[in-house]
């Protein structure tokens, strides 16, 4: 499927960084509760990725990644999940956390 630039320009995808991550023991799958901070504009966003594989709490805080933040928030479970942080699988199939390789500044958007 083809889609024109505009289709593309309508989703809004900027870098935040993760401010605190805890498990999330409700979810159907492991995963685990993220706040993100995406800079003065949009503020800290709460959002739930199933990345336990790869990653510890302790080791996402800091951590840049890139979220869709025009996405309308989604409940799951006693979460609202108010952007999707994105990743791709590695060869497993397990999730691998979309990140800028360079300090970048928060609230950045993806072109």
């Amino acid at each position: 499927m083809t889609i024109s630039y505009d289709d593309f320009t309508r989703v809004e995808i900027r870098v935040g960084r993760i401010t605190r991550a805890e498990p999330f023991p409700e979810a159907r799958k492991p995963a685990y509760r993220l706040w993100v901070d995406f800079g003065p504009d949009l503020g800290e966003k709460r959002s739930s990725a199933q990345i336990t594989t790869h990653y510890r709490p302790e080791d996402l805080i800091g951590k840049q990644v890139m979220a869709v933040v025009n996405f309308p928030p989604r409940q799951i479970g006693p979460v609202r999940s108010e952007v999707l942080v994105l990743g791709v699988p590695d060869a497993a199939g397990e999730v691998v956390l979309l990140s800028p390789d360079l300090e970048v500044p928060l609230g950045g958007r993806m072109f």
